[in-house]
């Protein structure tokens, strides 16, 4: 176990802006997380379990406690009866855990191909892109109960998966510190290609391989920016900032009426198992577009990407309240322009309580 003071935090995240923590400690293990735990509880300061840094937002004051990195990122794959498990401990990378599935021909996150992060933070937000989340394939999470300080273990039931969510995001937010994620694949499954963007993309080739598709879901987000390169300063974000809103049939019609346009000329998807019967899901970035926001959009130092608008980026020198001030301008003028509140992705650390909203 290693503890750093007064360690900077932007360069372990994908954002690249926040103060520092009073306390950075980076753990291998189990007994080293619950050591960091105990080692901040003994100071009397908050601590904060911080994964890949792919959807953080730091605040411009740092975190006045201990931020506990957890590094083990060991995994194994291995085919047994009931096809293709994969058990990832949380501080992998996930898409090593997506390269190890479509190298096996094993189908069920190929479409969760370039997405940063790391492993443990796939059940807390229940990643998903392009149709598929890991919430289909999760089958067992590992955590450190963190009142009870003792291992714990959660089926895929009792994760409590809906759109963006899960119980370690809502209900039991804080509460538990994921150490490990069983996957369950299908061995030789068709891969799953749901979006315009992947028809589009494979249109008159054929079938693809999942090996396939995972390439070309790398190659449609490096285009949008959602791949993290050095080389593009587009990459300097925390992927989509803005979950894509659930509504009702009728509000689609408001839409439409707004833009002028025809119901179904309203982008919309499915709004998953979860949702309410005749709802369905719109294209956050659509909405943004209909409200005034263009690619390329700037507030200061932050700005909305280039590629991709649903992208909120640091420009170089960006503040955390730049960023805040943009989601807010963005999430106002949604909302005067359609009625449609839009939810933010990152997980804000260290803003003052009542200062952390979500948009």
């Amino acid at each position: 176990m290693t503890t750093h003071a007064d360690a900077a935090l932007a360069p372990y995240t994908t954002l690249g802006v926040g103060g520092p923590a009073r306390w950075l400690v980076e753990t291998q293990n189990e007994d080293e997380l619950l050591a960091a735990v105990r080692f901040a509880r003994s100071r009397s300061v908050p601590f904060f379990v911080m994964g890949g840094g792919s959807n953080l937002l730091v605040s411009d004051q740092g975190f006045p406690g201990v931020v506990v990195r957890v590094l083990a990122k060991a995994f194994d794959l291995e085919r047994d009866g009931k096809g293709v498990r994969i058990r990832a401990e949380a501080g992998g990378g996930w898409d090593a855990v997506v390269t190890a599935a479509v190298e096996a021909d094993a189908q069920g996150i190929e479409c969760l191909a370039g997405i940063p992060g790391s492993v443990g933070g796939t059940p807390v937000q229940n990643v998903g892109a392009y149709g598929q989340e890991v919430a289909s394939t999760i089958v067992r999470v590992r955590a450190i109960d963190l009142e009870s300080e003792r291992p714990v273990e959660f089926t895929q039931a009792e994760c409590g998966f809906t759109y963006r969510q899960s119980i370690f995001n809502t209900t039991h937010r804080g509460r538990y510190a994921i150490t490990r994620v069983d996957y369950a694949l299908t061995p030789g499954g068709a891969p799953h290609i749901e979006y315009r963007d992947l028809k589009q993309h494979f249109a008159g080739k054929g079938a693809p391989t999942l090996l396939e598709t995972a390439a070309a879901v790398r190659a449609i987000r490096a285009r949008k920016g959602m791949v993290l390169s050095p080389d593009d300063p587009d990459s300097r974000s925390a992927g989509s900032f803005f979950k894509n809103p659930i509504v009702r049939a009728e509000v689609v019609r408001k839409i439409a009426a707004i833009k002028g346009c025809k119901a179904e000329e309203v982008p919309q998807f499915p709004a998953g198992a979860a949702a309410a019967p005749g709802c369905v899901k719109l294209s956050a970035a659509w909405l943004m577009e209909l409200a005034g926001f263009q690619k390329g959009y700037t507030m200061g130092n932050a700005g909305l990407s280039t590629k991709h608008v649903l992208a909120i980026v640091n420009r170089g020198g960006a503040t955390a309240a730049e960023i805040v001030a943009l989601r807010d301008a963005v999430v106002e003028n949604v909302r005067a322009k359609t009625g449609i509140g839009l939810g933010q992705e990152p997980v804000l650390v260290g803003f003052p309580r009542g200062k952390d909203r979500r948009a």
